[in-house]
């Protein structure tokens, strides 16, 4: 049975509220300075949070995805550019090209909408499938493992080679023009199902969709090179120039890693996903025929193990979070501790992670790349992370993030796989993945 609130309980709640002597002292608080910043409590970690690391890797200076949701490219490339830094010796401001990836994501994730517009073609747009797929057809975010199928398929450049345009940088007008046109065209596309169009009709009209979306890359992003020189001065000063490289060849030449090797380990303590097992999710990807997403699912004392194994290697490591969550961006802070939200208003707000990723408090938002961690007695206090939001937040754009944050809001780390114990490197190797809901958490596009 219905019950609305009643005229007593109205005055219930208003007596409760009189009751507490400082309620006047927190309105005026709340209502002038917002909830956040009336619950900040900078002095809860000052002591815990500097910037002094027992490993700390020089990863050089910090990018900027600008107006973009592309975090996980830069994530990926930053990682490849470190290597390159410390191998090549390429100068701390070189950077890999983020618009030439981002062309070959948008092309190939428009694909991957048309295949999947097809394979739930008879399905009623009422569906919730169906109502998934058309509610963001394609936006900027990704998954370590598209990053992979979009290298292996066309390689890297340096930014000199496809430089940042307008439309690369400030994302929001691109997206919701190629999405109006996904739509319409899945709009075509289920029609021609409907009215049992031939094979050859639709891979005819299907064309000419990507046909068009390759005109729109183009005009907003520019046309791809298929080869190029590159050249770069060392920290040494010392001139170098290789000539007529394709991006593939680059790819191989100068950063040369197995993409094979890495792989996507995730901390979901939900009830459906059992520790020591394979998951993908349905109807997520980009490159068609490409690398499958794929994520083993371990205890977080394991989760935190493997990152400090790679970074203790030299290398850093790409991960995703829930980057929103208790943080205070300007500082560079990432911590519980950060906002007393339960003694501002006196309601108890604690979930346990498996709660928060149930019921929709908490996903994966934001991916970002660890290259440091503080370790006291062989276990991690915190952790350096460096952002993609530019040198003007955080310490010269780098966050300090406690391990108590990433127990609570990350969930996912690429590590080398020979950094996994042996028994789960066979998990990767032998087992088949089960497969997820396409709104499942574990889906979420950082």
């Amino acid at each position: 049975m219905e019950k609305a609130i009643s005229a007593e309980q109205l005055q219930d709640f208003k007596h409760d509220l009189h009751t507490d002597s400082r309620h006047d002292v927190l309105r005026r608080a709340v209502s002038k300075n917002g909830i956040l910043a009336a619950s900040y409590d900078l002095p809860a970690v000052a002591n815990d949070i500097n910037w002094t690391f027992s490993i700390d890797l020089d990863t050089g200076k910090v990018s900027n995805q600008k107006q973009s949701g592309r975090c996980w490219m830069f994530a990926a490339l930053n990682t490849m550019r470190h290597f390159m830094k410390d191998t090549f010796r390429v100068e701390p401001g070189f950077e890999l090209s983020q618009n030439y990836t981002f062309f070959w994501d948008k092309l190939e994730k428009s694909n991957y909408f048309y295949e999947n517009v097809l394979k739930t073609a008879e399905l009623p747009t009422t569906d919730r499938k169906v109502a998934w797929l058309m509610e963001t057809p394609q936006q900027d975010g990704g998954q370590w493992d598209m990053m992979v199928g979009i290298i292996e398929k066309y390689g890297v450049v340096p930014k000199s080679a496809m430089p940042e345009t307008y439309n690369s940088s400030s994302s929001s007008e691109f997206n919701a023009t190629l999405n109006l046109k996904l739509r319409k065209d899945a709009v075509k596309l289920r029609e021609l199902v409907a009215n049992h169009a031939s094979d050859e009709e639709i891979a005819k009209t299907k064309k000419k969709m990507l046909t068009e979306v390759y005109r729109i890359l183009t005009y907003s992003f520019g046309e791809p090179p298929t080869s190029f020189d590159f050249e770069y001065r060392d920290k040494d000063n010392n001139y170098h120039i290789d000539q007529n490289i394709t991006p593939k060849e680059f790819f191989n030449k100068y950063i040369g890693w197995n993409l094979d090797d890495y792989v996507s380990v995730i901390n979901a303590p939900t009830a459906d996903k059992p520790y020591n097992h394979l998951y993908t999710v349905e109807m997520l990807g980009s490159v068609v025929g490409g690398r499958p997403i794929r994520h083993l699912n371990v205890d977080m004392d394991t989760f935190r193990k493997i990152a400090i194994k790679q970074l203790e290697s030299g290398e850093s490591v790409w991960f995703g979070s829930d980057v929103g969550k208790e943080s205070d961006r300007k500082a560079g802070i990432m911590d519980t501790r950060l906002y007393n939200l339960d003694e501002l208003f006196d309601v108890d707000f604690s979930m346990s992670k498996a709660e928060r990723l149930d019921y929709g408090q908490s996903l994966m938002t934001h991916a970002m790349v660890l290259t440091g961690v503080d370790l006291v007695n062989g276990e991690p206090r915190k952790w350096k992370v460096e952002n993609s939001w530019g040198d003007k937040v955080g310490e010269k754009g780098f966050f300090v993030m406690s391990d108590e944050w990433m127990d609570e809001y990350c969930y996912q780390v690429v590590v080398n796989k020979k950094f996994l114990p042996a028994e789960l490197q066979k998990v990767f190797e032998t087992e088949e993945p089960q497969v997820l809901a396409p709104w499942d958490p574990m889906g979420a596009l950082a």
